[in-house]
C-alpha cells in the first residue's frame, strides 16, 4: 500500500482546467477549497509536485495537475483555484464551477480549515450538490487544537453522509489517510439534506443566486457547526489580534512595514557582500583555466575569445552578481509570505489603491511582481473588473522584479555608499534600496490614477480580503523551496540568455567595419540620445540586448567595456567600480542607470504574458512604453539638474 506522486502540468485558467493525458482506469479527483486552507499543501503531499504555496488568498491562479496511486488505484488530481463559492463571480469561481459541473471529476476532495468550519462547509455542501462522491478534508487540525477548537469528525461524517478525514497537511501520514478515504464505500446522505442539495444544484447549473436555497444551505451549515463544535475556541486568536493592532493599525502599519522591508534589505546586503567577491575570484581562476585548456587544445584565438571572453565572462558575472543576494532575499521574502504578513501589506495598501480608483486586489498582484513581473501579470486574473484588471496589468512592471534587485544593490554599493562595507554602509544601502522600492510603488499609484482618469475611467469596485491567521513558517522547507523554485529558476533563465548575449556582444566588439567595431558603431549611434538620459551608448545598448532578461543587463555593460579593449579581471565590486569609473561613470551615471533599471520596458517574457492576458498588442506596447517613459523623464531630470549644477 504505497503512495506515489507524479507531476503532470498546469491547466490554463482562461480556457478551463485541462486534464492532460488521462490514463486508462485513472480516476479524476478535483481538489476544492477556500483560499488559505492549505489546499495546495494537501496537493503537494498527495502528488509530490512541489507547487509554490503561500499563506494568502489569490495565490493559486492557474491549476496544477498531478498523479498519485494508493492500493492499486490510480488518481489524477486537479488542484482547482481557491474559491469561496460555486456561484461564479470571478474567473477562479467560474473555472472551478464549470469543471465540477462538466462531469469530468469522478470525485472531489473539499479541503476545509478546522478553525473556520462553518464558512468552509457552505462550499462543501455546494460541491456535494454537483459531484456524486465527495470527501471532506478537515485540515489544519494542529492550529485549531492550539486555539481550543476540536471538531467532532465522526459526527460530522454522520450528518453529511460522506467520509471526513482530519489532516495536518504537512505530515505525509495525513495524505495516506486522505487517499484511503477515496476507496471507502460512499455513505448515505441524510434525508433532510437531499432537498437542500437539489435546490442548490439547480441554482448552480443556472449560476443564479437563489436567496432561499442559499439561506437554507447556510442555516444547515451553521446548525451543523454548533453540533460538531460544542465548545469552540477562538477562530482568530488573541495573539493574532495583538499582532494586527501593530501590523495593520492606523498609525503603526506603514512604519512597521517599512522597518520590516528595511531589515530584509539590510540582511540581504550584509550577507551578499563576501559571497559575491568569493564567487568573482573563483570565476577568475576558472576563466584562466579555460583559457589555458583551449590553448593546449590549439583552439584558434577567435574561438577562445568567443567562449572565454564572451560567453563565460557574461555567465560568470551573472552568477557572481545575482546568486548571493537572491539566495538571501528570496527566503526572507518567502518567510514573510509564509507567516501570513503579505495579506496585511495588501490590506494596508487597499486605501491608497482605492483612492487611485483601482481595486485593492492590485496590491496583491504588485507584491507578486516583486518576485516576477510575468507572474504578477498572470496574478491580475484575481481582479474581477476588466478595467481594474487592465490597470493592474499595465502598471505591474513599475515595481522591480527579482532580476533587477541584484543590479540595483550593486550600483548602490559601488557608487552611492562605497565598497568598503561596514554596518553603517550596509544600513545606508538598505535605506537607498528601500527608497527605490517606494519610488516604484509611488509610480504605480500615480500611473494607476492617471490611467483611471484618462484611458481607463471608472469607479473602484469592492472586494473581500481574508486575513489568514499568523503561522509559524516552515523555515527549512521555505529555504529549500526558495532556493530551488526561485533562485535556481531565475539563475537558470538568466544563464540561458547570458551565453548567447555574451557571444553576440563579443562578436560585435571584434568584427570591424570602417576601422571601428560593430559595438563601437552601435554605441556611438546610441550615445547622443543616451547622454540626454545621463547614460552612454554602451549602457543603452546593454538594456536593448538585455530584453530577454533583466538579469544580464549589468554583465552586458561590463562586457561592453571589457570588449572595447580594457584588460581588467574583475574580482569584486571594487574592481567592477574601477572599470566603470575608467569608462566615464560618475555617481550621476550610476543614479540614472539605477533609475532606468527601475523603470524601463519589461522583459520579453513579461511582454508576451501581457499579450496573452490582454489579447491586444496595443496594450502590450502601452505596458512597455509606460515604464520606459517614466524612466526616461526621471533620468533626463537627474541629468539636467547635474549639468545645471556643473
Amino acid at each position: 500500500m504505497g503512495l506515489t506522486g507524479q507531476s503532470v502540468g498546469r491547466g490554463a485558467l482562461d480556457r478551463g482546467l485541462t486534464l492532460g493525458q488521462r490514463l486508462s482506469g485513472e480516476q479524476v479527483v478535483a481538489l476544492v477549497g477556500n483560499p488559505n486552507v492549505g489546499k495546495s499543501t494537501v496537493f503537494n503531499a498527495l502528488t509530490g509536485l512541489h507547487q509554490h504555496t503561500g499563506n494568502w488568498p489569490g495565490k493559486t491562479v492557474a491549476s496544477a495537475v498531478g498523479r498519485c496511486e494508493r492500493a492499486g488505484h490510480a488518481y489524477l488530481l486537479v488542484d482547482t483555484p481557491g474559491t469561496y463559492s460555486l456561484l461564479a463571480r470571478s474567473a477562479e469561481e467560474e473555472v472551478t464551477r464549470e469543471f465540477l459541473l462538466s462531469g469530468k471529476p469522478d470525485a472531489a476532495i473539499v479541503v476545509c480549515d478546522a478553525a473556520c468550519l462553518e464558512r468552509n462547509l457552505l462550499l462543501a455542501l455546494q460541491v456535494m450538490a454537483v459531484v456524486p462522491r465527495v470527501i471532506l478534508c478537515v485540515n489544519l487540525l494542529d492550529e485549531a487544537e492550539r486555539r481550543g477548537i476540536r471538531p467532532d469528525l465522526a459526527l460530522l461524517a454522520k450528518r453529511l453522509g460522506i467520509p471526513v478525514v482530519g489532516t495536518v497537511a504537512r505530515k505525509r501520514r495525513s495524505a495516506q489517510a486522505l487517499l484511503g478515504a477515496l476507496v471507502q464505500p460512499a455513505g448515505e446522505r441524510p434525508p433532510t439534506l437531499a432537498p437542500l442539495l437539489q435546490g442548490c444544484r439547480s441554482s448552480l447549473i443556472t449560476n443564479t443566486a437563489d436567496e432561499e436555497s442559499t439561506a437554507a444551505l447556510a442555516a444547515y451549515a451553521g446548525s451543523l457547526c454548533q453540533e460538531v463544535l460544542p465548545a469552540a475556541g477562538e477562530a482568530y486568536s488573541r495573539r493574532d489580534r495583538r499582532l494586527d493592532r501593530w501590523l495593520t493599525g492606523r498609525y503603526t502599519a506603514y512604519p512597521v512595514m517599512l522597518l520590516l522591508l528595511l531589515l530584509v534589505f539590510f540582511i540581504t546586503i550584509v550577507g551578499a557582500n563576501y559571497p559575491s567577491a568569493w564567487l568573482a575570484t573563483g570565476f577568475a581562476y576558472v576563466k584562466d583555466g579555460l583559457r589555458r585548456l583551449l590553448s593546449l587544445l590549439a583552439a584558434p584565438p577567435w574561438l577562445s575569445g568567443l567562449l572565454v571572453d564572451g560567453a563565460f565572462s557574461v555567465l560568470s558575472e551573472v552568477v557572481s552578481v545575482m546568486l548571493p543576494p537572491m539566495a538571501i532575499f528570496f527566503p526572507l521574502f518567502t518567510l514573510l509570505e509564509d507567516s501570513g504578513y503579505l495579506p496585511r501589506i495588501a490590506y494596508n495598501l487597499d486605501r491608497p489603491f482605492c483612492a487611485c480608483r483601482a481595486c485593492g486586489k492590485q496590491a496583491l498582484t504588485m507584491c507578486m511582481g516583486f518576485g516576477c513581473n510575468a507572474a504578477g501579470v498572470v496574478g491580475c486574473r484575481i481582479i474581477d473588473s476588466p478595467r481594474e484588471r487592465m490597470l493592474a496589468t499595465l502598471t505591474n512592471s513599475l515595481v522591480p522584479c527579482n532580476g533587477r534587485f541584484p543590479a540595483l544593490l550593486s550600483l548602490i554599493a559601488m557608487f552611492l555608499v562605497g565598497t568598503a562595507g561596514g554596518l553603517a554602509a550596509s544600513a545606508l544601502a538598505a535605506l537607498l534600496l528601500l527608497f527605490f522600492i517606494l519610488l516604484g510603488v509611488g509610480m504605480t499609484l500615480l500611473s494607476t490614477r492617471l490611467l483611471s482618469a484618462t484611458l481607463l475611467r471608472g469607479l473602484p469596485s469592492s472586494f473581500a480580503l481574508e486575513l489568514p491567521p499568523y503561522r509559524r513558517p516552515q523555515v527549512g522547507r521555505v529555504i529549500v523551496r526558495s532556493l530551488l523554485d526561485r533562485t535556481v529558476y531565475v539563475l537558470a533563465r538568466a544563464a540561458v540568455v547570458a551565453v548567447p548575449a555574451g557571444c553576440l556582444i563579443w562578436l560585435m566588439a571584434n568584427i570591424t567595419l570602417g576601422g571601428s567595431s560593430l559595438l563601437q558603431h552601435a554605441a556611438a549611434f546610441l550615445d547622443p540620445f543616451a547622454t540626454l538620459l545621463g547614460l552612454d551608448g554602451v549602457i543603452l545598448l546593454a538594456f536593448l540586448l538585455g530584453l530577454p532578461a533583466n538579469e544580464i543587463v549589468l554583465p552586458l555593460i561590463l562586457m561592453g567595456y571589457l570588449s572595447a579593449g580594457t584588460p581588467v579581471e574583475l574580482g569584486g565590486l571594487g574592481e567592477m567600480r574601477a572599470l566603470l569609473v575608467e569608462n566615464g561613470w560618475t555617481p550621476v551615471t550610476a543614479l540614472c542607470t539605477a533609475l532606468f533599471f527601475l523603470f524601463h520596458w519589461p522583459c520579453s517574457t513579461t511582454l508576451l504574458t501581457i499579450k496573452k492576458e490582454t489579447g491586444r498588442w496595443r496594450y502590450t506596447i502601452l505596458a512597455a512604453l509606460l515604464p520606459t517613459a517614466i524612466g526616461m523623464l526621471l533620468c533626463m531630470l537627474v541629468a539636467g539638474i547635474a549639468r545645471a549644477l556643473g
